[in-house]
């Protein structure tokens, strides 16, 4: 019976020894989760600010370019009515022009017949 009680100390030594490996894997398994979780949290909270920061960024794109677009349109309506200042203003000299050729002919008329 000695050597079975023997037997059993050693079973019962090594099993004690088998749990306190598993706790020590343990322990050290919950500071790995530990040191992730912390990490999981930072990343998280950056995510976080991240995100606001490019609410804001988008917010003030989207005003820029509402205000580029409305430079445009008034470049745009600007640039045609000048053209249209140009061409009228070409017209207006050719008609002078030519008015002020007639005038003259008819000026050179009227000492010719005097």
């Amino acid at each position: 019976m000695s050597q079975q009680g023997a037997a059993l100390q050693g079973y019962n030594n090594e099993l004690v020894k088998c749990i306190e490996d598993l706790c020590t894997k343990r322990d050290e398994l919950q500071k790995q989760i530990l040191v992730e979780e912390e990490e999981k949290s930072k990343i998280q909270n950056d995510i976080r600010i991240l995100s606001e920061r490019l609410a804001k960024v988008n917010e003030s794109l989207s005003k820029r370019m509402g205000a580029r677009n409305e430079f445009d349109k008034i470049i745009s309506e600007t640039e045609a009515a000048y053209m249209k200042i140009l061409e009228s203003s070409q017209t207006l000299l050719t008609v002078l022009k030519r008015e002020g050729g007639a005038t003259k002919d008819k000026g050179s008329g009227v000492q010719s017949s005097s």
